[in-house]
């Protein structure tokens, strides 16, 4: 259950690309910003991935995720070289498999090996070829399988990846696109893998070349328009600020309640993150880090990573109590069930004059870039992002 948004330069107010992805998982999972940094291997290593191991490439790029704390995959992320990436469980005609890699290790390993969107997807698709997508999605929990669309974007171009089992059909972003928890793309797409169409029709999916449409084909039905489906009121969003669209009000989006975007209960939104994507000034990526983006700060994030506030990457073995994520829960939990009304809009009252605060900080930088030195841009972005994690920390201290 998640919701993953792009507006590419026709669509945003200022001509860049903007990503945005609310991570729906078990509402007691924690999550984490995790950091890779860019490495170099032996030609023999072996990569074990949640389930499974596969060779290691020679190079890997640097990589800040959001990551279930118990897997080797993400759920978001983005590399060194302004590759996003997020992905969507979808359920198709199909089977499910037992094991192979999991959608969120895809995600990972798109990043970790690819410069360009259009290269993470091939990168990707080869990899689902090879090794399948399989295992169970939640700590402890075989039964809960599914398959993955990915959203994938870089400064110049978005994509959407959407798979049946090792089936795998593609389609470029034009103005803005979003994905939920179903197949969108319609028709044969923009790219897919040989042989789709008459595998389609070997199973009986589909009559024949006219009749393919691959959303209908492999899941049986259509994307929803309706303003109360997630997948309808994310279009609606974007359509309806169409030009107007800036990386607060993709923000904005992901808190949004009509259709539970931003979503409460036994699954929550336990992770987002927002990018601006620049093809030549620095792109800036707003993690929460903690749960449910309605009552958490977007903190700032740049390549390099050093200086920022960051865990190791999973997986874990346990949890520890001292991660942010478990302490924001707590408090949230105790604010929700023993406040008032008026406790909890204080809370929420201070917590945007915070984070308005440090985006218009952020931003006031990012129109200096030019002006300043890198040293000097780093320092000052730095400095903002130490002070969004003071202020986030004692909001609920």
């Amino acid at each position: 259950m998640c919701d993953t948004l792009v507006a590419i330069q026709t669509a945003t107010a200022d001509g860049e690309i903007i990503f945005g992805k609310n991570s729906d998982r078990p509402s007691d999972e924690v999550q984490l910003i995790t950091y890779n940094p860019h490495k170099k291997y032996n030609n023999q290593e072996q990569l074990h991935c949640t389930y499974i191991t596969i060779p290691q490439v020679k190079e890997t790029a640097a990589i800040l995720l959001s990551q279930p704390w118990w897997m080797w995959g993400a759920e978001i992320g983005c590399n060194e070289y302004d590759v996003v990436i997020g992905n969507e469980a979808v359920h198709t005609y199909e089977p499910l498999r037992n094991q192979g890699l999991l959608g969120m290790d895809l995600l990972r390993l798109g990043l970790e090996r690819g410069k360009t969107a259009i290269k993470a997807l091939y990168i990707i698709t080869e990899l689902l070829e090879k090794y399948h997508q399989g295992g169970g999605c939640a700590y402890n929990d075989p039964g809960w399988m599914y398959h993955n669309s990915f959203l994938i974007a870089d400064p110049k171009e978005a994509y959407v990846l959407e798979t049946a089992d090792d089936w795998w059909i593609a389609e470029k972003v034009k103005n803005a696109r979003s994905i939920s928890n179903g197949l969108t793309i319609r028709r044969k797409g923009d790219l897919r893998r040989k042989g789709i169409i008459q595998h389609a029709i070997e199973k009986g999916f589909c009559k024949g070349e006219r009749d393919f449409d691959f959303a209908i084909t492999f899941s049986g039905s259509s994307p929803s328009t309706s303003p109360y489906s997630r997948k309808g009121r994310t279009e609606q969003l974007l359509q309806n600020n169409a030009g107007k669209i800036t990386d607060r009000l993709m923000m904005d989006f992901l808190r949004d309640h009509q259709a539970g975007i931003c979503m409460h209960g036994g699954f929550e939104s336990t992770g987002s993150q927002v990018s601006v994507l620049k093809e030549d000034s620095k792109s800036i990526h707003w993690f929460t880090g903690t749960t449910l983006p309605c009552l958490s700060i977007y903190k700032p994030y740049i390549f390099p990573i050093n200086h920022q506030r960051f865990e190791k990457p999973g997986p874990y073995q346990k949890k520890k109590n001292q991660w942010k994520w478990i302490s924001h829960s707590n408090y949230l939990q105790l604010l929700r069930s023993a406040a008032g009304k008026k406790e909890l809009q204080k809370y929420i009252d201070k917590k945007e004059e915070i984070e308005s605060n440090i985006y218009l900080r952020v931003k006031r930088l990012s129109q200096q870039e030019k002006t300043l030195t890198n040293k000097e841009f780093n320092e000052q972005f730095f400095a903002i992002h130490d002070d969004a994690y003071n202020k986030a920390h004692l909001l609920i201290a």
